[in-house]
């Protein structure tokens, strides 16, 4: 009967203790189900966060960038500001940015400036950044550099520069020059070749005249930015035959008959992306072009020029819109001797298929070329003798 009794009070705990192992795992795992189901939810939430921050910002670096580069507005874009590409904003090109001068003389007036106050003695500071700052800058040289040779006879002006003077161009920016005029050879042949020399050692491209035909009518090309730009040159102005390089070496380039140019225009169309043709002709002080001027430029235009620049007659002529293209006539004296009543930097800005073009307008005394404050009486001046275009604020429209 004992063992009964201790028989079923046996049996009676282990229930209790069975009923109770079982509650507990049924807790147990209730309790691990639902942190399984916290810890999941934090998870999704933790991919989700991080995906929206992928959108806007792939990546520390590019948060930067944007940044720096500013978002699109939503309204404009129909999205999240922080959606913005920046991958695209970092690929668009920055504007290359091309400035002409005219006729460059370094003087005795000048290089004593220069001499004596450096290179601020001959142009401002204004003047001066614009020339270090843009991309591609191009002058005429009306003389040749070098310290041999006689002057020509029956010539009223001779001019020729000391080497050492090289350093003014170093100073300005200057790329490229055209060697294509009436004063190059003013000195004979020798002065020629050292002014070849020097403008190759320091790394200073010229076109218009060579060693012969092939050197002078050559195409030079400068890359700037994701495209090539092409420069060729030639006199219509040449004191005597005997300078076309045609009938003496080294010479210059001419375009009296504008075959040969044409031929090199159309030619070298296929090598750049952008061509500008750099010519000496016009009369001496005469402010409006002669009428093969025009001719000319027409034809080198439709030929493939994308622009025409002009020098020579010392003073500025007009702008003509043609085609679509730009004409500037003459240019004037940049820097030359103590004063310069009038001239200009024209200013030629490439935003991938955009081109704008901007006057700087500036004037000399005491041989020192300083910008023009009264923008407005100077576009007024440049527009009363100029055809299809209008200046406003410096800028060209037509």
């Amino acid at each position: 009967m004992k063992k009964k009794t201790m028989l079923g009070i046996s049996l009676m705990v282990l229930g209790i203790v069975g009923i109770l192992l079982l509650g507990g795992l049924l807790y147990l795992e209730k309790k691990d189900a639902a942190e399984y189901e916290r810890r999941a939810q934090k998870i999704e939430n933790t991919v989700e966060t991080e995906k929206v921050q992928d959108i806007g910002n792939v990546s520390e670096t590019e948060a930067i960038a944007e940044n720096e580069t500013g978002t699109e507005n939503a309204s404009e874009t129909g999205n999240n500001p922080q959606s913005t590409s920046v991958v695209e904003a970092e690929n668009v090109a920055e504007p290359v940015e091309l400035l002409f001068a005219g006729d460059v003389y370094l003087s005795g007036y000048v290089t004593g400036n220069y001499d004596s106050e450096g290179i601020s003695g001959v142009v401002d500071e204004r003047l001066l950044t614009e020339m270090q700052n843009v991309d591609i800058f191009m002058i005429n040289e009306e003389f040749p550099f070098g310290t041999t040779g006689t002057p020509a006879e029956d010539k009223q002006f001779t001019f020729r520069v000391n080497p050492s003077y090289i350093s003014v161009f170093k100073d300005m920016g200057v790329d490229i020059v055209s060697l294509a005029n009436n004063h190059v050879l003013d000195y004979g042949k020798e002065p020629l070749g050292e002014t070849f020399q020097v403008l190759k050692e320091n790394n200073i491209f010229y076109v218009g005249a060579g060693t012969d035909l092939t050197d002078a009518s050559a195409l030079r090309t400068i890359e700037a930015g994701e495209e090539t730009y092409g420069f060729l040159s030639a006199s219509r102005v040449i004191p005597v035959v005997e300078w076309d390089v045609r009938n003496s070496q080294p010479g210059v380039f001419t375009t009296y008959d504008e075959t040969l140019l044409i031929e090199a225009i159309q030619k070298a169309k296929e090598n750049c992306d952008f061509l500008t043709v750099y010519v000496h002709w016009g009369i001496e002080r005469n402010t409006m072009p002669e009428a093969y001027q025009k001719q000319l430029a027409h034809a080198y235009i439709d030929a493939g020029a994308d622009l025409v620049i002009g020098a020579h007659p010392h003073v500025l002529q007009g702008i003509e819109a043609y085609n679509g293209k730009l004409i500037f006539y003459s240019l004037g004296n940049f820097i030359f001797n103590q004063s310069i009543e009038k001239t200009m930097l024209v200013k030629m800005v490439k935003n991938e298929e955009n081109i704008e073009y901007f006057v700087l307008p500036a004037h000399a005394v005491g041989a020192k070329t300083q910008a023009v404050e009264d923008m407005e009486s100077f576009e007024n001046y440049m527009e009363s003798i100029s055809t299809g275009i209008t200046i406003d604020s410096g800028k060209i429209s037509f």
